[in-house]
């Protein structure tokens, strides 16, 4: 499997470097040299990201935060400050881990490594069992009530994927879209709606269990 790295940093010659070594490794490589372009790179679903802290407009703390609304896969950021309380500002903000500028390009290989191995054991172990008979395995991405394996649309399956990773938590359409369609998608979050609506008729096929709740005025939420 070839991994997706995206790099944020506004330095070209360092992503031209690091974009260079890294896809020597056989890493597939996307870049973006500000949070703004970084944001719409998220719709071609890195599996892990390198973000510099500093950065001008938006900074890397703030690009962090709102990529965690988008994303899970690990954040590794690439700073020159060193204190520790910038370094817990990083890992508070939404990050997996940190590397002070400078550094050894085979140390930052071998961290990116060991996220993304780490992730794929999580990828591997992820089957949960819900109440009322119903099963969701992300790794497979399939959803299955006891027996029966739902016929799901890639779209219907990371919607059921979203609410199910976040019980109790309400979500817009709006919020919802840009999570299984892409920060930049064209088209209209009032198709969720019509997903929504499809989903439960599938699971109504198998079962009076309600899993999506309707948060009349503020969107959906998986039933806890």
């Amino acid at each position: 499997m070839q991994y997706r790295i995206l790099l944020t940093d506004d330095d070209p010659a360092l992503l031209k470097m690091l974009g260079r070594y890294l896809s020597g490794k056989d890493y597939e490589i996307i870049t973006a040299e500000n949070g703004i372009t970084a944001l719409a790179k998220l719709q071609e679903r890195p599996d892990l990201i390198l973000l510099d802290i500093n950065m001008p407009g938006m900074d890397g703390l703030e690009l962090c935060r709102r990529i965690r609304d988008k994303t899970a896969c690990p954040i590794l950021f690439l700073t020159a400050r060193a204190e520790e309380q910038d370094l817990i500002n990083g890992l508070l903000s939404g990050g997996d881990d940190y590397i002070v500028k400078p550094f050894s390009l085979k140390e930052l290989e071998a961290r990116i490594a060991a996220h993304l191995k780490r992730e794929e054991r999580h990828r591997t172990d992820a089957v949960c069992r819900f109440s009322g008979g119903l099963t969701i395995d992300y790794s497979a991405r399939t959803v299955q009530f006891e027996d029966t394996v739902l016929e799901l649309t890639r779209t219907e399956y990371e919607i059921v994927e979203f609410l199910s990773m976040h019980p109790g938590q309400v979500f817009d359409r709006e919020r919802i879209y840009e999570r299984v369609c892409g920060y930049d998608a064209e088209g209209d979050s009032r198709g969720i709606t019509e997903l929504v609506r499809r989903i439960r008729k599938k699971l109504g096929a198998c079962t009076q269990t309600e899993y999506i709740e309707t948060v009349w005025g503020m969107g959906y939420r998986w039933r806890v």
